[in-house]
């Protein structure tokens, strides 16, 4: 398999590639290195910080008493940034990088913002446990979450007084695209959700008594309906196939939608709505490694750090640090900006993200400084020892690791392995131009431009 191929696969697959992945793969066919991502991704591991302080709790006890509760409350959303923190030194570090890649790709698509740590890992391992199964179970699954039935105003979803909200964006956003339901079948459908509740602990609860149990017509289909059902009738549309392939393929291929491409992909997933198939399907495909989609997309903030991460591990000494980074770059971990989600692609990308993208490489990685290799790094570095206090972030990077993993790659290939796409002549002189005595510092000069944004 091609270098410029396998890198491609490795971070549309996962989230970039080490020099080993491209020795050990080098004589590999396309198919065989497929094969061996699904493998390595069949495990599923949850992601689990310790919650047992909230495990026994008396909630007879929390019930009659309204400061108990608030204080509680609290005290698990204080634990969301460690879960924050515990997911991406998962992405960055887990062996089954497909799974986490699909992990995060339908975390942007079945949205939840809950603020309830206990739920939103609860949350997080069923989109994991789903990822590369069954589209219609993952619907039905993600339908009775704790997460989602708090997000969406399921819990206020009751006979006679339907809420529509999860209803709406189950068509619109999780299934077939606006225009392609009425009013009528939002309504119909809310009626359909009445009764979906969840205990304390996120336990899936379906109140009886406060779903309709009346006939309902949704799709021109008459019947008792229940949840599950609606989803069943969604899914017998030819349209909730191509809806979620045209996302997937935005997502893993290109932005810009070459329809006939769509189309295959449409009839994999139409079949059994297999994701694993699907996806198998896509990264086999020629026109996947096409030239135009190569280096095609820009890195979302999580892929830039997690890349980044990669290549030089980094340990901050306040774990603060990563949330705030993640702030500033656009993207949080289990805080999306609406039940829309992050828009992605270009939107990734203003005046002050790619600025701090273009010095965030020298900062966590060289005291905040880009390694020029002339005169002027001894008076930067004089500034930077004087004022150290003063960096945004206390972190220490693991050279050692870097040399060790790169040991076998001199400077003039490095660009090669952190470069993504076809690099234009005018980089190119840029990059011939740079001093590469270090391979450490040129790893740095490499990460500090705009190419290095693209995957």
């Amino acid at each position: 398999m091609e270098a410029e191929h396998l890198k491609h696969l490795y971070w549309r697959a996962g989230f970039g590639i080490m020099p080993k992945d491209l020795e050990c793969n080098a004589n590999k066919t396309t198919a065989q290195v497929v094969d061996e991502l699904f493998q390595n991704s069949e495990m599923i591991e949850d992601l689990t910080i310790d919650l047992s302080e909230f495990k026994n709790l008396d909630y007879q006890l929390l019930k009659n008493n309204p400061q108990l509760i608030r204080e509680t409350r609290q005290k698990i959303r204080k634990r969301l940034p460690d879960l924050n923190n515990a997911w991406l030194t998962k992405i960055a570090t887990s062996k089954q990088v497909l799974r986490e890649r699909m992990t995060l790709f339908w975390a942007n698509h079945f949205v939840s913002g809950d603020k309830n740590t206990i739920y939103a890992q609860q949350f997080n391992n069923t989109l994991r446990m789903h990822a590369l199964g069954n589209f219609k179970d993952f619907v039905k699954a993600v339908s009775k979450e704790a997460s989602m039935i708090n997000y969406l105003n399921l819990g206020q979803n009751r006979k006679a007084q339907p809420n529509e909200n999860f209803a709406r964006e189950l068509m619109e956003l999780f299934t077939l695209g606006d225009g392609h339901y009425s009013e009528t079948d939002i309504k119909e459908s809310a009626r359909a959700f009445t009764g979906y509740s969840r205990t304390v602990d996120g336990t899936f609860k379906f109140r009886k008594y406060q779903h309709d149990d009346g006939l309902k017509t949704f799709f021109g289909k008459t019947g008792n309906f229940k949840g599950d059902d609606i989803i069943d009738i969604i899914l017998e549309k030819r349209q909730c196939a191509n809806f979620i392939c045209k996302k997937i393929y935005r997502y893993f291929v290109n932005e810009n939608i070459i329809d006939s491409h769509v189309d295959l992909l449409t009839d994999v997933f139409f079949k059994n709505y297999d994701i694993k198939n699907t996806m198998h399907y896509l990264f086999n495909q020629s026109w996947f490694y096409d030239d135009a989609n190569l280096g095609a997309k820009i890195k979302s903030p999580v892929d830039f750090l997690v890349g980044l991460q990669k290549t030089v591990p980094v340990e901050f000494n306040n774990k603060k640090a990563v949330l705030r980074l993640q702030k500033l770059l656009g993207q949080t971990l289990l805080d999306p900006p609406n039940v829309a989600g992050w828009k992605g692609h270009k939107a990734w990308i203003d005046a002050n993200t790619i600025m701090l993208r273009l010095k965030l490489p020298s900062v966590l990685l060289n005291g905040g400084m880009i390694a020029l290799g002339n005169e002027k790094d001894e008076i930067r570095r004089q500034f930077f020892k004087n004022n150290k206090q003063k960096l945004p972030f206390k972190n220490t990077a693991n050279w050692a690791e870097f040399q060790k993993n790169f040991k076998n790659i001199d400077s003039e290939s490095l660009a090669s392995i952190l470069l993504n796409g076809n690099i234009n002549n005018g980089t190119k002189s840029y990059i011939a131009s740079l001093d590469k005595s270090s391979k450490q510092a040129h790893c740095i000069q490499l990460m500090s431009l705009p190419e290095y944004q693209m995957c």
